[in-house]
C-alpha cells in the first residue's frame, strides 16, 4: 500500500540492514579490536546503525522514487568505499584514516607496492551488498516497497535513529568515561562510536584545530614554559661538549626495530655490523619510537623539535607553515652547514616545504642522485648506492656540517633483488615478516659500507655518527608470525616492547657503552646538542638528555601508552616488566598524568603555532 510500511520491507530498510551487517562483519574480520566483555560487544554491534540510518534516511525527504533510489545507491557506495579504504589502510598501518591524511594525495603515487600489497582478491565481498542492492533495484521484487513513507513514519524513523545514537553514546560513556575528551586511541573511538561517527568526530577535531591557531595569542605558553623549566635535565658533566665542533651525521634507519640487534634468524646474524657498531658507541637499549600516522616524517619531527607528533595526520603536512625551534636551526646558529639527504621526490611527505620550516640550508633529493632501474628496488634507490653517493656530497660540504640521511630499502612490503639477499628468509606463513629479515640485513650491510667510506674519505674521525630506527617495520597485524619468531605470545606488553628501535651515537675517542635509560625520539635533540656542546636550557622542548643524571625514565607513545623503568602501560593495563603480566594500575598512575600532560602541551604548541610567540633570548618570555 502506497505511503505505508505495512506489508513490504522498504528499500531503505534493506540498504540499512546490508550496510549495518557489512560494517559489523568488517569489524570482526578486518580490524583487530579486542573485545573484553559483553557490553563492548553490544556497543560494537550497534555503533554503525545510527549514522547509517541518518545518512540513508535523507532519501526519505525526496519525493521522486528515482531520486530516492539513486541517493540510496550512491550513499551506500560512498560509505562502502570509506569503510574499505579504512580496511586497506589498517592492513598497512594498523590504524584508521584521518581527515588530514585524505589531503596527502601527493603521496599516493609513491606508495606503489606498499599499497597494492594490501589489496586481496576476496575484497570483492566488501561490495557484495551493493551488487544485491543493484539487483533489487533492477528486478523490483514484490517483497520490497519502493514507495514513499508517511510523514509520521518518517518522523518515527529519524527519532529512532537519534535514540540509537544517544543509546550508543551513553553505553560508550559507561564503558569508557570521557571517551571524546581524553582518548588518544583511534581504535578505542571506533570500538565505541563506530567508523562513520569517528570520521565525523575527526572532522570536528580538524575544524577545532584550525580555529586553535587563529585564536592563539601566546598566553598558553606560560604553563608550558613552567613545565619545561621544571623538567629540564642538566647535561652530563663528563660528556657535555665531548663532540664539540664535529660534524653530525644522523642516519634514519628505515623500519628497523631493536629486536633484530644481537639476534639471529636461521642461525645467521641479522645485523652483524650494527652489533659491532653498538659496542663502539653509546648504545641506548631502552629507546622507543614515538611516531603516529606520519611514521618516518613523525620520527624526523620528534628528533628535530623534541615535540610529539600529532594524533591525526602528519605535522609535515598539516602544520608545515609553523615556526619551529629545530635542531637544524640551533646548529645553523652555531656555524653548521645543515642539510637533509633522501633520494626520493622532494615533495614526498611535503619535505620540500617542511624542511624550509625546519631551517635546512639544502635538501639533497632525487635530482641530486644518479637513480636508475639497476640501483633501485621497492620504494626507490637502494641503500648502498644512496649512502655511497651521499658521502660524495659530504666531501664537498663546508665543515662542520649536519647531514640527516633517510634510508629506504627496508620498507614495507620488504621486496628485494636476489643479488642483495645476504641471509635466508624466515620460514613462517607470513611473507612480509619472512622478507623483513632479508632487507634489514641488506640495510645493515649498507651501513657497513657507509662507515668504511667515511673512513676512506677522512670524514669519520671528525664526525659524530648517529643511527636511529624511525618506526616499527612489523605491525601488530603480523603478531602470529612474530610469535613464531620470538617463541612466545605477542601480548600488549610484548607488542609495546617491540616498539624499541636502535639508537647509537658513535663519537671518535669516546668509549662505547650501554646506556639503559628509558627514553624515546623526543629525547634525541637535547641529547645530541649537549654532546656537541650546545646548551638547551632556554629551549622549549619536551625531551630530556638521555645521558643526564636528571633524566626521567619515561617513553610516552602517541597513542597514550608509556614505558617507565619498571612498568609498561598498554591496553589500559599496567604491566610489570619482570613478570610481563598485568599488575595493579596504581604502579603506573604516577606517570599517567605526566604522559597526558606532555601530549597535550605538544598539541597546544603545534595547533596554536605557539613558537611564533616565543623568544628564547628574552628570559623565556613570549615575544610581544
Amino acid at each position: 500500500m502506497k505511503g505505508t510500511l505495512r506489508n513490504n520491507v522498504t528499500l531503505i530498510a534493506v540498504a540499512v540492514l546490508f550496510l549495518w551487517l557489512k560494517t559489523y562483519i568488517t569489524y570482526k574480520t578486518s580490524f583487530h579490536m579486542d573485545i573484553e566483555n559483553t557490553l563492548q560487544e553490544i556497543i560494537l554491534f550497534i555503533n554503525p546503525l545510527s549514522f547509517i540510518m541518518l545518512a540513508l534516511g535523507i532519501s526519505l525527504l525526496f519525493k521522486s522514487e528515482k531520486a530516492r533510489n539513486r541517493y540510496i545507491m550512491i550513499t551506500s557506495f560512498a560509505l562502502t568505499i570509506l569503510l574499505y579504504a579504512n580496511v586497506v589502510f589498517y592492513r598497512f598501518f594498523n590504524d584508521f584514516i584521518t581527515l588530514p591524511l585524505l589531503f596527502q594525495t601527493s603521496n599516493f603515487g609513491d606508495l606503489g607496492n606498499s599499497v597494492t600489497e594490501e589489496f586481496k582478491w576476496y575484497d570483492i565481498f566488501y561490495f557484495a551488498d551493493l551488487i544485491l542492492l543493484a539487483i533489487i533495484l533492477k528486478v523490483k521484487p514484490k517483497f520490497v516497497s519502493f514507495h514513499s513513507v508517511t510523514k509520521t513514519n518518517r518522523r518515527a524513523y529519524f527519532l529512532t535513529a537519534i535514540a540509537i545514537l544517544f543509546l550508543n553514546l551513553g553505553l560508550a560513556e559507561i564503558e569508557r568515561p570521557q571517551l571524546l575528551t581524553r582518548t588518544f586511541d583511534r581504535e578505542m573511538l571506533v570500538k565505541n562510536i563506530g567508523t562513520f561517527n569517528y570520521h565525523i568526530y575527526d572532522i570536528v577535531l580538524q575544524s577545532k584545530s584550525s580555529a586553535q591557531r587563529a585564536l592563539a595569542d601566546g598566553s598558553e605558553l606560560a604553563d608550558i614554559e613552567n613545565y619545561t623549566d621544571a623538567n629540564y635535565a642538566k647535561p652530563n658533566d663528563d660528556l657535555f661538549g665531548v663532540a664539540k665542533g664535529k660534524n653530525l651525521i644522523l642516519v634514519s634507519v628505515e623500519s628497523t626495530q631493536e629486536f633484530v640487534i644481537n639476534n639471529k634468524v636461521n642461525g645467521q646474524e641479522i645485523t652483524p655490523f650494527m652489533n659491532q657498531f653498538a659496542k663502539e658507541s653509546l648504545y641506548f637499549n631502552n629507546f622507543y619510537h614515538q611516531t603516529g600516522q606520519g611514521k618516518t616524517s613523525d620520527a624526523e619531527f620528534l628528533v628535530e623539535n623534541s615535540l610529539y607528533p600529532l594524533s591525526r595526520g602528519a605535522v609535515f603536512f598539516t602544520h608545515s607553515g609553523n615556526k619551529f625551534n629545530s635542531m637544524a636551526k640551533s646548529l645553523d646558529e652555531n656555524g653548521y652547514y645543515t642539510n637533509a639527504m633522501h633520494a626520493n621526490n622532494k615533495s614526498f611527505w611535503n619535505r620540500d616545504i617542511m624542511y624550509k620550516s625546519l631551517g635546512y640550508e639544502r635538501f639533497y633529493e632525487v635530482g641530486d642522485y644518479d637513480v636508475n632501474e639497476e640501483n633501485s628496488v621497492n620504494w626507490g634507490m637502494k641503500d648502498i648506492p644512496f649512502l655511497e653517493q651521499s658521502v660524495e656530497h659530504m666531501k664537498d660540504m663546508p665543515q662542520p656540517f649536519y647531514s640527516k640521511l633517510l634510508t629506504l630499502t627496508n620498507h614495507h612490503p620488504f621486496y628485494y633483488d636476489e643479488e642483495d639477499k645476504l641471509i635466508d628468509e624466515f620460514t613462517s606463513q607470513d611473507g612480509t615478516v619472512n622478507r623483513y629479515f632479508v632487507t634489514v640485513r641488506y640495510t645493515d650491510e649498507a651501513l657497513k659500507h657507509f662507515v668504511e667510506q667515511l673512513k676512506a674519505s677522512g670524514l669519520y674521525e671528525n664526525s659524530m655518527i648517529v643511527l636511529y630506527g624511525d618506526h616499527y617495520g612489523i605491525s601488530e597485524n603480523h603478531d602470529k608470525a612474530m610469535s613464531e619468531y620470538l617463541g612466545k605470545e605477542v601480548t600488549p606488553f610484548v607488542s609495546t616492547q617491540l616498539q624499541k628501535v636502535p639508537f647509537m651515537v658513535h663519537i671518535p675517542g669516546v668509549e662505547g657503552r650501554v646506556i639503559e635509560s628509558v627514553g624515546g625520539q623526543v629525547d634525541v635533540r637535547p641529547t645530541l646538542l649537549h654532546l656537541l656542546g650546545i646548551n638547551t636550557k632556554d629551549d622549549l622542548q619536551l625531551g630530556q638528555d638521555l645521558l643526564s643524571a636528571d633524566h626521567e625514565n619515561l617513553a610516552v607513545f602517541r597513542d597514550g601508552r608509556f614505558v617507565t623503568k619498571d612498568y609498561v602501560y598498554a591496553d589500559n593495563k599496567c604491566w610489570d616488566k619482570n613478570t610481563e603480566q598485568p599488575t595493579d594500575k596504581k604502579y603506573c598512575e604516577p606517570a599517567m598524568e605526566k604522559a597526558s600532560t606532555e601530549l597535550n602541551y605538544s598539541d597546544q604548541i603545534i595547533y596554536g603555532d605557539l613558537l611564533r610567540f616565543y623568544d628564547p633570548n628574552s628570559a623565556k618570555k613570549p615575544a610581544q
